[in-house]
């Protein structure tokens, strides 16, 4: 089975955000440090359909949990590309 890879683009549309690479940047931004204790999708500034939408994803591991992860690293404070 192929699984399909996700950018950050397609995740932040989605998520009904901003998908532009300067806007990714600034979200990136905005929410870090995101602190260690805190799993990504219980952070505050999800809106509910946000946190339930990545909940899902991580939990059914679908082809969206790469990527997820990958925000999940940058917001922790690593530097990934917007793609």
């Amino acid at each position: 089975m192929d699984k399909v890879f996700h950018g950050f683009t397609e995740l932040f549309a989605q998520l009904g955000l901003p998908n532009d690479a300067p806007s990714i940047r600034q979200f990136i931004q905005t929410h870090s440090p995101l602190n260690s204790s805190i799993r990504i999708e219980d952070a505050q500034f999800w809106n509910t359909a946000q946190a339930s939408l990545l909940k899902e994803e991580l939990l059914g591991d679908s082809d969206w949990a790469e990527v997820i992860d990958r925000l999940n690293v940058a917001l922790r404070g690593a530097i990934v590309s917007a793609n």
